[in-house]
This record gives structure tokens, C-alpha cells and sequence, in this order.
């Protein structure tokens, strides 16, 4: 007795839609982590730009405390902004003032200067030695938010 039977033969190994597919989502997947680590890259210089920023304020909250009597009565008020800053002079205060504003021409630099052009700083200070410190600096490669970021610290001499 001849049976032709046709027994179906299963199917074995990968077919190209389904490694299509899965290439799909696995370059997606490396997308959202390329996104998220270029979110993750602005985020953090914008951290370092706010912590050069207080770095700053409390740099020139020493130089006035090493200097209180001048800073008492105001030698060290004013705003100072990266690019024209005031001369070195000869009093302590506008000594500190200009190595403040200029940096110590250190690299990378410090003080107002590792800011970057345009960052500026005030300094204002009461007769009894409660001081307060704004400094504005340009923010604009952070992601979100607004370009221009300030960073206020008030303390007592």
C-alpha cells in the first residue's frame, strides 16, 4: 500500500522580518540612550557652571574677610562684570577685586573668568557685615530652562 502521506516540515531559523525587527528596536533603543546621555552631559556642565559660580562667591567672601574693615565701609561694593573689570590699584580690596573678576590668569581659570565672557558679580555689603554676593552668568547650554542663571549667597563677615 503506497500512502503518500505529506508530513509539513517545520520551520527552523530566523526569518529576515523578524532580525529586521529586532535591529529596529535594538537602534531605537541606542537612540534614547544617545539622547539621554547628551541630556545627562548638558545637565552636568550646567552643575559645574552653578558650582564655579558659588565657588566664586565664597572666594571673594574670604578676601573680604581677610579685609574687613574695608569691606565695612563699602571698598569692595559694586558690580563687576568679566571683560572690564577694575585695575589691580593699590588698596588690598581693589587688588582682590581685580584677581576676583580677572582670575589669577590660571588655567582653567577661576574667580568670575571660568564663567566665561559677560558673567558678572555684585557685591553689597551693610555696615554690620551681612554681605550678599549676586553673581549672572550666561547658562545657555543648559537644557531647558532659562539661559541666564544667578546664584546669590548671603553671609555674615
Amino acid at each position: 500500500m503506497n500512502t503518500n502521506i505529506h508530513h509539513r516540515r517545520s520551520q527552523s531559523g530566523v526569518g529576515l522580518i523578524e532580525i529586521l525587527i529586532a535591529v529596529l528596536v535594538l537602534s531605537i533603543g541606542f537612540l534614547g540612550m544617545a539622547a539621554l546621555q547628551t541630556k545627562a552631559l548638558s545637565n552636568n556642565n550646567s552643575a559645574m557652571a552653578r558650582t564655579q559660580a558659588t565657588i566664586a562667591t565664597y572666594s571673594i567672601l574670604d578676601a573680604m574677610r581677610a579685609d574687613r574693615g574695608s569691606a565695612l565701609t563699602g571698598d569692595y561694593d559694586g558690580t563687576y562684570t568679566v571683560g572690564s573689570c577694575p585695575g589691580a590699584g593699590s588698596s588690598l580690596a581693589s587688588g582682590q577685586l581685580h584677581r576676583w573678576c580677572e582670575g589669577s590668569g590660571l588655567n582653567p581659570p577661576d574667580g568670575l573668568a571660568a564663567l566665561g565672557d559677560g558673567a558678572s558679580g555684585e557685591v553689597d555689603c551693610d555696615g554690620n557685615g551681612i554681605c550678599e554676593i549676586t553673581i549672572v552668568f550666561d547658562d545657555a547650554k543648559a537644557s531647558g530652562g532659562s539661559d541666564t542663571q544667578e546664584v546669590v549667597t548671603r553671609a555674615r563677615l
